[in-house]
């Protein structure tokens, strides 16, 4: 059975921005400015440019298939984190599953310890890129010393000929204790909100996505109180309160750590501006571990040094976005 011509423009007129944390992608090269020892061949990890280039095709088969069934076409912007540089974003949009999708990318190197950084591929027939700059986050550590993390990435162009502020978010970890390591993302969170007026006393109603890996989820005390105010809408948290979704595991619990949240006036349908649909987790069968006592949870490359040859430890995350006639 074909599908109508009234279903068929539908399909054509929906957008799909996705986000993924694709696990510790780096190349096998030794950075002797970074941490990234244990991604080498003679490292810890073992890991190979075979390995690396397998992990490179998996990832780009799973963005190419974000949002495909209700759209006919990949997603026009996926921010990323946990990559090591502009080399592996490269060879990302250059593999076998995206390069004939079009994709730009934007990179900035941030000074996280590990060499870890954010990103942000875009379809270059759809968005127009007009600007981006990365923003730091000052954090302390115990000693009162700087603890140098990940840079909030923002980037600003015209998404089907609308403008949009995208900001690309990796904040720091719970490995030291939810508790112990809270401070760290309510900073992130203010030093977003700060960001945010920035854009608004240039564009008063500037139409804002924020995305990223908050290591906090939608109701945690940094997202639900010192971000999402009264100003944005985050679809990630019926997702996660009512259907009890997540994107990562710990310890046998869920968690959605990953988010897209949206500014408010992303729900107003005016004519010829985009508005948001729906939010979904890509959590096909296929990106799971299929047995033993992790079962269910995502298909990664490692468990702990054991290589598994799997995609991540998170899940990719979408929305649909939609023009108005």
């Amino acid at each position: 059975m074909f599908p109508s011509i009234s279903s068929s423009k539908q399909k054509q007129n929906i957008t799909t921005i996705g986000f993924y944390n694709v696990e510790n992608l780096f190349d096998t090269i030794d950075n002797p400015s970074t941490a990234d020892d244990d991604f080498t061949p003679k490292g810890k990890k073992q890991w190979t440019y075979k390995k690396y280039k397998i992990k490179v095709k998996k990832l780009g088969s799973v963005i190419s298939q974000l949002g495909m069934k209700r759209s006919k076409y990949p997603p026009a912007i996926v921010g990323l984190v946990e990559v090591e540089n502009a080399k592996v974003v490269n060879d990302l949009v250059n593999s076998s599953y995206l390069r004939k999708h079009h994709y730009g990318y934007v990179h900035h190197d941030s000074p996280d310890e590990r060499g870890i950084d954010v990103a942000l591929l875009y379809n270059k027939i759809t968005f127009e890129l007009l600007s981006s700059k990365s923003y730091p986050i000052f954090l302390k550590d115990d000693k009162g010393d700087r603890d140098y993390t990940r840079d909030i990435l923002k980037v600003s162009g015209n998404l089907h000929g609308e403008l949009i502020h995208i900001l690309v978010n990796h904040w720091s970890s719970r490995r030291e204790g939810t508790a112990e390591s809270e401070h760290k993302r309510i900073t992130a969170a203010e030093t977003l909100r700060n960001l945010i007026d920035t854009i608004r006393e240039k564009e008063m109603n500037a139409k804002i996505i924020i995305m990223g890996d908050f290591n906090d989820d939608p109701n945690s005390k940094s997202v639900k109180e010192y971000l999402v105010k009264g100003d944005f809408y985050n679809p990630m948290e019926s997702l996660l309160d009512v259907e009890k979704l997540g994107t990562t595991t710990f310890n046998k619990k869920w968690n959605l750590f990953d988010q897209i949240i949206f500014s408010e006036n992303f729900l107003e349908k005016e004519e010829g501006k985009l508005y948001f649909k729906h939010a979904e987790i890509f959590n096909k069968k296929w990106l799971k571990i299929l047995k033993g006592k992790l079962k269910g949870s995502p298909f990664r490359t490692y468990i702990g040094p054991w290589y598994q040859g799997g995609f991540s430890d998170h899940f990719p995350v979408y929305a649909f976005l939609k023009k108005k006639d």
